[in-house]
């Protein structure tokens, strides 16, 4: 049995645009107790973070009124959760010592797009015609970027390099999202 605490957290992909998930995967030594348990996460765009009040095993689906971006008609609508870096430090006590900190990119949005667009794409169980091929290969090329997106903010440490990556793949996507919506 281990002697200290293994703090890790799962962030996955959501496709509600108004919930950021979170869910506590760490593992527990039963030797110390988990105390003061706090969850911070930083939206983008701010530089203080939001304190939630978590306990051990949480699973949460956070919303704007719980980060603080929305303050009126929290009971019966939620704001969309802007897509981009959030930083989500999960600790217990003694807190500046037992801690994990990840940067997550959130692309709810962005991949909402994508979706919407792949609705909008006429395709068959046929080979398609050149320029939908063509279509298909830039739609399949932008789904790499925002996944390198990903990988550049959650795995390389490269926050910026991965806003880069993402900006780019939403213009490319709302150019093409215009070709069906008439811009």
């Amino acid at each position: 049995m281990a002697d200290k605490h293994i703090l890790s957290l799962e962030v996955p992909t959501v496709a509600n645009c108004e919930i950021l998930s979170i869910n506590d995967t760490s593992q527990y030594t039963e030797l110390l107790p988990v105390d003061c348990p706090e969850l911070l996460i930083t939206t983008p765009g701010f530089n203080s973070p939001a304190l939630i009040s978590v306990t051990q095993n949480f699973n949460l689906n956070i919303t704007a009124c719980d980060l603080g971006l929305q303050t009126v008609d929290c009971a019966n609508k939620n704001a969309a959760l802007p897509d981009g870096v959030y930083v989500i430090k999960y600790s217990v006590s003694p807190n500046d010592k037992v801690y994990v900190e990840y940067n997550h990119l959130r692309v709810s949005k962005i991949l909402t797009l994508y979706f919407k667009i792949l609705c909008d794409i006429d395709l068959k169980t046929c080979p398609p015609d050149y320029d939908q091929r063509e279509l298909v290969s830039k739609m399949y090329y932008l789904r790499t970027l925002i996944d390198a997106a990903i990988a550049r903010v959650e795995y390389c440490s490269s926050p910026n390099q991965g806003m880069d990556i993402y900006n780019y793949a939403l213009k490319e996507l709302q150019k093409i999202s215009c070709l069906y919506s008439n811009c």
